[in-house]
């Protein structure tokens, strides 16, 4: 199958239903957008044409819908009445396109990408809100105010609500048979498979359809009968010399005059600003997620609107409503924005008449569905499990846009999202962890990538809550960018406040150009001093609350380069843990320490030698360690095959094929009771696991007292209460550890 982003003749058949359908919603939009922008009718329908064959062609988006947009409205509306002429409004136009073609060029594409997603997708859902609620009147023949206005204030001085209070006086039977029979058509259609999965789209039976419902009334007569103010109103002109006739030319005469300048400004960056939102918005329910290049958007803009001032339309931008129609329809690429705007100007040029037989209430019809399908309830539900910071930017867009219009709306939900945006920085812009290092506690805060003024304030609170003489380092390994006024704050406080209140502060990370040298004050490995400080109870404590630190993931920030320069000239370990040699029990991680802070010695079952008894007497009585620990292990691979082997009459040499393995095996054997081990082999494999871990465990306490028993030395240590032995079970599933009895520990 071919990639359907790709212009294949395999995708022109679906383009070209798709341009039809949208060409049969986009002239009455076109119209009524020129009607409420108290513009020339026509000039909405130049619009049309040009945002679909040239901007369509400029553009590298394959789903949106250029045209005029309602959300220009109120713009077009006021600079047309500021300037006093549609002619000189033209001229506006002009420079706003040039305005634009720089954003393209300049790539201004790239504010897009700071968009919030909250704002953006409530954009989306209050455009299905407004089509549903602005369509229902057409849908039931009210077609007083003109088609496509999206304002909450119409033109005909109703609003959104009161219009469709309204209906209960005015419901036109033949105009509401269609729309309710279009309903139903396009319900069907999506829900029975093969009509799904057919070339022709819903809404081109739908228009065909509504026609021939309208023929069929016209013969009944009546109140049956579908006037014209219920069906498409294209101008019509009779010859050549006529449509030319209701172009319109800008006035070049008005250069001087300086409001022009001021309407350009204001239509560009209202309509840059709208078009990045709307290709934002339609991008995302693309059903092949492609993305639009948001700086060669505002290119193909420009040029359309370029195009326009010079050929009397009104200036477009993407129109979210219209390029939901088209991708409903099928559009495949680009090619359906193109015929869109091909079939407009044919309907306009050529057929008018033709185009003027569509009722009103099947378009709305067609619009009032894409509604339903742009704001389903699982958008709510997802936007409400994110939590407020996503909700309410999301509703409060919503709300806004349909008691005002698109744009103010959109920029009352950036303002709530950034509102929500800064109040996230200020509460939690920056971590604060508590680190327990072996000098003392530190208050560690990590600065964020970007460290902007907004976090200044937040920082500043942080450091005006560490304690007098306390510790604080401030870690900016994770920085890219620190705002000059937030280095001016840790300066100041590092030279100034913080002498003052008796803190030591520590900097890590800093870039060469803040000129804030790394300075560690604190110590975070063991030296001679703390060594001589600490008390066994202290030591095992400590390893106990490096296994917390390690299991919650909040492991100690330590410059191991630094560690090893340190230690290179002498080592002070506080303890040494005799372990397994299995690579999941790793006691440096275990246990959270770093270099220089603990020995280990590590061999299969943890078993003690004369060898590893020596080394632990030369931890203790020599090099100063105050703690052994011995820590086992479960689902040990060396005690399993030890209890594999103990009913076995080969000598474990034989069996295993290794021969220095076993003087370790035959160790571990005798911490198996052979009267517990009969029937293992047809033990189930949870049970055979219960008792290779209860063995295990059975090992370490043999260990342990065969340490002290086997050792005057180390004895003689514990008697004095220098040092303390003690045994663990290490949990390999879970990473829990079991402290198991301790040998004269002194508290």
């Amino acid at each position: 199958m071919p990639n359907s982003s790709i212009l294949s003749p395999a995708t022109i058949p679906r383009d070209l239903a798709a341009g039809l359908v949208v060409t049969f919603v986009a002239v009455p939009l076109c119209l009524g957008v020129a009607l409420a922008s108290n513009a020339p009718l026509f000039a909405g329908l130049v619009g049309g044409v040009v945002g679909g064959v040239l901007v369509g062609a400029l553009s590298r988006s394959h789903t949106v819908i250029s045209g005029p947009a309602a959300g220009l409205t109120a713009v077009v509306a006021a600079q047309i009445a500021a300037l006093g002429s549609f002619e000189a409004f033209l001229l506006a136009v002009i420079l706003a396109g040039a305005i634009q073609i720089a954003l393209g060029i300049a790539q201004a594409g790239f504010i897009a990408a700071f968009f919030p997603s909250s704002v953006v997708r409530g954009l989306l859902g209050a455009i299905g809100v407004l089509l549903i609620l602005k369509q229902i009147p057409h849908l039931l023949g009210r077609d007083t105010d003109p088609e496509g206005e999206m304002s909450f204030f119409q033109a005909d001085r109703e609003n959104t609500f009161s219009e469709l209070g309204e209906l209960f006086y005015d419901v036109h039977p033949a105009a509401a048979a269609i729309g309710l029979t279009s309903i139903a058509l396009l319900v069907l259609w999506e829900r029975f498979k093969p009509l799904k999965a057919s070339v022709i789209p819903a809404p081109l039976v739908v228009v065909l359809v509504g026609v021939a419902m309208s023929l069929a009334f016209q013969e009944l007569g009546g109140r049956w009968m579908i006037e014209a103010s219920h069906r498409v109103q294209v101008p019509v002109a009779e010859s050549l010399a006529g449509f030319l006739g209701l172009l319109h030319r800008p006035d070049f005469s008005q250069w001087s005059n300086p409001a022009v300048y001021f309407a350009a400004v204001t239509i560009a960056m209202v309509a840059s600003l709208e078009t990045l939102l709307s290709v934002e918005a339609v991008d995302k329910i693309d059903p092949q997620q492609r993305t639009t290049p948001p700086s060669r958007e505002l290119l193909a803009q420009g040029v359309g609107n370029v195009t326009l001032g010079l050929l009397g339309g009104i200036p477009v931008t993407p129109v979210i409503a219209r390029s939901t129609v088209n991708i409903n329809a099928g559009a495949r690429t680009k090619l359906s924005t193109i015929f869109h705007g091909v079939f407009l100007f044919a309907s306009v040029a050529m057929l008018p008449r033709w185009i003027n037989a569509i009722p009103l209430s099947c378009l709305a019809a067609i619009l009032l569905v894409t509604g339903f399908q742009l704001i389903p309830p699982a958008l709510v539900k997802q936007m409400w499990r994110q939590g407020r910071y996503q909700f309410v930017p999301f509703a409060v867009t919503i709300v806004a846009i349909v008691f005002t219009d698109i744009l103010v709306g959109v920029l009352v939900g950036l303002a709530v999202s950034i509102s929500f945006i800064l109040n996230s920085n200020l509460r939690a812009p920056i971590r604060r962890v508590v680190e327990k290092h072996l000098g003392g506690d530190v208050l560690r805060i990590e600065l964020s990538n970007q460290v902007s003024f907004m976090k200044r304030a937040a920082l500043a609170a942080a450091l005006d809550v560490v304690p007098q003489g306390g510790h604080v380092l401030l870690d900016a390994r994770n920085t890219d960018y620190i705002d000059p006024d937030v280095l001016d704050m840790i300066r100041e406080y590092k030279n100034q406040t913080a002498p003052a209140r008796n803190v030591d502060v520590s900097l890590l990370g800093f870039r060469n150009k803040y000129q804030l040298e790394d300075h560690i004050q604190y110590v975070d490995y063991s030296t001679r001093e703390l060594q001589s400080m600490l008390s066994p109870a202290q030591v095992l404590e400590i390893l106990k609350e490096g296994h917390r630190r390690f299991r919650s993931g909040d492991r100690l920030n330590r410059d191991l380069a630094r560690q090893v320069d340190a230690t290179a000239s002498g080592q002070h370990p506080f303890a040494v843990v005799l372990s397994c040699i299995d690579s999941r029990a790793p006691v440096e991680l275990i246990f959270d320490v770093g270099v220089g802070d603990i020995f280990s010695a590590r061999v299969a079952g943890n078993i003690v030698s004369r060898k590893v008894l020596g080394s632990i007497e030369y931890a203790c009585a020599v090099a100063g360690a105050k703690l052994v620990l011995v820590m086992g292990h479960t689902r040990c691979g060396a005690v399993t095959t030890a209890v594999k082997l103990a009913g076995s009459p080969d000598p474990p040499a034989v069996t295993t094929g290794c021969q220095n393995v076993e003087p370790i095996l035959l160790d571990i054997q005798q911490s198996i009771r052979l009267d517990q081990r009969r029937g293992f082999d047809d033990w189930t494999k949870n049970k055979q696991d219960a008792f290779v871990n209860d063995v295990a465990r059975e090992n370490v306490r043999r260990m342990v007292e065969r340490i002290v028993q086997e050792s005057e030395t180390l004895a003689s240590l514990v008697r004095e209460g220098k040092i303390a032995v003690v045994g663990a079970m290490y949990d390999v599933v879970n990473g829990d550890i079991e402290f198991l009895h301790e040998v004269a520990i002194n508290v």
